[in-house]
């Protein structure tokens, strides 16, 4: 009979989001995770199976518990388009796209599940979207929008603010004919 686990598996997979949105998954290695995570190798394979399995854990953790949460507060708030600007776009707004981003740009294109993860919460983050544009969320605003709100936050995560660009965008949506 083996030990128990040592460990709250949530909490690891958590932590292991943070990890994972500030390396990327090629960027980290199973010994990045038993360091940083506090659990011993034999676990983190009895557990999740491999590194790829935690981090399927972790990214679906990450977009059920952050993720989606924003994206309905977003499209019920009163002012969808401010909401998308204060949460996403402003210079104090917090880095919650970032693991997203780095699973659209590292892992979906070699990874169906995790396409199939990213797809899924895009199309609530264009339903989103659509709510501050006031269109459809396959209507060609709502997609350029919400890339450009992606894009930005892609670039805040270099250092580069948006300068502006983000209220200049909604402005531009705004004075739409």
């Amino acid at each position: 009979m083996g030990r128990p686990r040592a460990f709250d598996e949530a909490q690891v997979v958590a932590a292991a989001v943070t990890l994972f949105a500030s390396r990327a998954y090629d960027g980290i290695s199973v010994d990045d995770l038993v360091t940083h995570l506090g659990v011993h190798r034999n676990s983190l394979y009895k557990t999740f199976g491999s590194k790829r399995g935690l981090y399927l854990a972790a990214l679906r953790w990450y977009l059920e518990h952050q993720v989606r949460p924003l994206l309905h507060q977003v499209a019920a708030n009163p002012d969808p388009t401010r909401a998308l600007y204060d949460r996403f776009l402003a210079d104090d707004a917090t880095p919650d796209l970032d693991l997203l981003l780095i699973a659209m740009i590292e892992r979906a294109p070699v990874d169906a599940e995790v396409a199939d993860e990213v797809t899924s919460v895009l199309r609530e983050f264009d339903d989103a979207t659509a709510a501050g544009v006031g269109g459809d969320a396959t209507a060609p605003l709502t997609r350029a929008a919400s890339a450009a709100i992606l894009g930005l936050r892609l670039r805040a995560r270099i250092g580069e603010h948006a300068d502006g660009a983000g209220p200049a965008l909604f402005d531009r949506i705004d004075a739409r004919p």
